[in-house]
């Protein structure tokens, strides 16, 4: 019996459509070498600081005895399992002048999210308790200064909501300036709202951040907000506010604040009234990330090829021991057309018009820039026929790595050919297995060395490994991934499970 009809056996009426994936969007298989070109970059590539955030982070927190019980000092351990980022919640950050609406904003939002678990976090709870030498002084001490806040204890606070921890928000009293011995529990949500003056200016923060809004409103009306907010609430009198606003408040908005609202994702222009269409907006785009259960909720620029049953048949196919080198080549090409095309999908269109047999002119698109594709030998050179297929005369480069078990260091360029104008292209980076992620961003380190710019990179695989997903995502926050598949993770053995094999072997060994 045939691979096609064990899978067809195995899954009933499941239909393989010819129709491809539902993806929205507006070979020479032998290795030869150029003597002269081969060379060692192993101290170029032994600089190169591979290592992503949330992987630094993690290593932090090893150092503090809080990263679930990982070895920080086993050096060959494999990353962090896939189970441990699979629910990560949204996180937004809401920032503004103070008394700009940034709470009444945070409130909209968690209206209309009312059927889901949303907490929120203010900056204004971690302020740092005052020394009685400042608190001597309290009129001097300027509250407005990103030295007023605890950084530590706010980001620490949000490292424990991502990892769906439940944490103790500390309570502060505007009227002693102090910390209270009690402190607020938040359980972990679907949602984080961190929301503060310093929300966007702190880089640390802005970093663990999936939406950025910033709330923007006319300095005369958020003064004569603060007055009521500071007369009514913090027992104080007008004169005294209207002093601090004066001294620190506005050279402060002026100096951190307004500043930082280049970051924004979002600008909400807030006067009088509730902004409800940037509301709206902000909530429509928030249930869709919620809706995607993988890591395209933390990720835009993660393009996940939706699952079909022509696409899982195929990953079934392949995936398969016993499917011969026959069945994994054609399947394989199969899927790897999907991909490419997927890929293609992502660069840039630009409008064209064209006149048709019938002497009408039809609007269509033509690509935008050049483009090129790049291999990662050898496994990547499978991928170069469909690329040819889809794009007609294409400029092809190559890249030989030398793949190591676990440390970047490892992770050696043994030999590149790669167009003479590349850095002008739009460069499609071919690698079937995005496994630990090492391989992969050494690659583009050299992409980057050439000139390319990181936006102009899309990198092309059939199945991608959530720790590899994090090393590559966060590192490079502009190139792009499209995969058709996530696998579970990294094993002990550095191999991706359930993962797919030696996928260079299977394909091109006799």
């Amino acid at each position: 019996m045939s691979q096609s009809e064990k899978v067809k056996d195995s899954h009933g009426d499941m239909l393989m459509s010819s129709s491809p994936p539902n993806f929205v969007n507006f070979n020479t298989k032998a290795f030869s070498s150029n003597s002269k070109s081969v060379r060692s970059l192993e101290e170029r590539f032994s600089e190169v600081d591979v290592t992503n955030t949330a992987e630094k982070r993690a290593q932090g927190a090893d150092e503090a005895g809080s990263a679930g019980g990982t070895d920080a000092s086993t050096k060959d351990s494999p990353p962090q399992r896939y189970h441990e980022y699979t629910n990560e919640p949204f996180v937004i950050g809401v920032a503004g002048g103070t008394a700009s609406g940034k709470t009444t904003v945070c409130s909209e939002i968690i209206q209309r999210l009312s059927n889901q678990r949303v907490v929120i976090i203010a900056q204004d709870s971690f302020y740092r308790g005052l020394t009685k030498e400042e608190e001597a002084n309290v009129s001097e001490y300027n509250f407005d200064h990103p030295d007023a806040f605890d950084k530590v204890a706010l980001l620490e606070c949000i490292h424990q909501l991502k990892r769906r921890e439940p944490v103790h928000i500390p309570i502060y009293d505007f009227k002693t300036h102090q910390r209270s011995s009690e402190t607020k529990l938040v359980n972990p949500g679907e949602v984080v709202i961190v929301e503060g003056i310093m929300v966007l200016h702190m880089e640390e923060v802005r970093k663990e951040l999936n939406m950025k809004i910033f709330v923007d409103t006319d300095d005369d009306l958020r003064l004569a907000r603060r007055i009521k907010r500071d007369t009514i609430s913090r027992g104080r009198d007008v004169d005294n506010v209207i002093a601090q606003y004066t001294k620190f408040v506005k050279p402060m908005f002026d100096q951190f604040i307004s500043p930082s609202k280049r970051f924004a994702d979002v600008i909400i222009p807030c006067g009088r009234d509730v902004n409800h269409v940037a509301i709206d907006l902000i909530t429509q785009h928030v249930h869709v990330k919620l809706d995607q259960k993988d890591l395209r909720r933390i990720y835009p620029n993660l393009y996940l090829i939706n699952t079909s049953f022509q696409t899982k048949a195929l990953h079934t196919i392949i995936r398969d021991k016993s499917t011969s080198k026959q069945d994994f080549v054609f399947y394989a090409d199969r899927l790897i057309r999907i991909v490419v095309e997927a890929g293609l999908g992502c660069l840039p269109f630009a409008e064209k018009i064209v006149t048709t047999p019938t002497g009408q002119q039809y609007v269509g698109v033509d690509f935008g820039n050049k483009i090129c594709g790049v291999s990662v030998i050898r496994s990547g050179e499978s991928m170069e026929n469909a690329l040819r297929a889809c794009a007609n005369r294409i400029k092809l480069g190559k890249i030989l790595i030398e793949r190591n078990r676990g440390t970047s260091k490892d992770c050696n360029l043994i030999y590149e050919r790669l167009p003479a104008d590349i850095k002008d292209r739009h460069v499609l980076l071919m690698d079937p297995i995005v496994g630990t992620g090492f391989a992969v961003t050494s690659a583009i380190e050299l992409l980057l060395s050439k000139g390319v710019k990181e936006g102009h990179i899309i990198v092309l695989s059939l199945i991608a490994v959530p720790e590899g997903m994090h090393r590559l995502l966060r590192k490079y926050p502009s190139v792009k991934l499209v995969t058709s598949e996530i696998d579970q993770g990294i094993s002990k053995e550095f191999t991706v499970v359930p993962g797919i094999g030696n996928f260079g072997d299977r394909y091109f060994s006799e």
